[in-house]
């Protein structure tokens, strides 16, 4: 996909017997176009490119006023070395809570839709889908090529383990 085209991603998840719609990882330039969004029934905003120092993508909750769009913005950086996991929840509540509602649409997005974006929405599917890393990565990219920068990868697969272990303790738990 080239940088500049805009282009809608629908990933429809199956879990039980609930399909899901979210639309996912689009550019900045669907994020800032007002009657597109509008078009398309977006009423839950994730920017995971939220940075104040260096805003790339000049959106924020201001901007969808009066749309009638929840906005939640986190100000990742798109750098190895940036500690994305601490995200990795609160995003994935937002994401999780919008989707409740059959109603909902949510757009995930950050400059190019590749690597910070996809990263939150990988965690997502791994905390409330219950999702494996690897599974995760190869239902998203049925749909779409995703490059998380390897220091996201890392973080993903340390939230990946921790999931495990949880889930085996709860597994544990319940079958005493």
């Amino acid at each position: 996909m080239n940088r500049n085209q805009t282009q809608c991603i629908y990933i429809i998840l199956h879990f039980s017997e609930k399909l899901i719609w979210a639309v996912v990882f689009l550019c900045r330039e669907t994020a800032i176009d007002r009657a597109k969004l509008k078009e398309m029934g977006i009423t839950h905003i994730l920017n995971a490119a939220a940075v104040k120092k260096n805003l790339r993508v000049f959106t924020g909750a201001k901007y969808y006023k009066g749309m009638n769009i929840t906005y939640y913005g986190v100000p990742v950086i798109d750098d190895h070395l940036f500690d994305i996991s601490k995200y990795f929840y609160p995003a994935a509540k937002f994401i999780h809570q919008a989707l409740s509602n059959p109603e909902n649409m949510v757009l995930v997005h950050c400059i190019d839709g590749v690597r910070r974006s996809p990263t939150l929405f990988l965690a997502y599917l791994m905390i409330h889908h219950d999702m494996m890393l690897e599974d995760a990565i190869d239902h998203v990219m049925k749909v779409r090529h995703i490059r998380p920068n390897i220091g996201f990868l890392k973080q993903l697969t340390i939230l990946n383990s921790e999931l495990v272990s949880q889930r085996k303790l709860q597994f544990k738990t319940r079958h005493r």
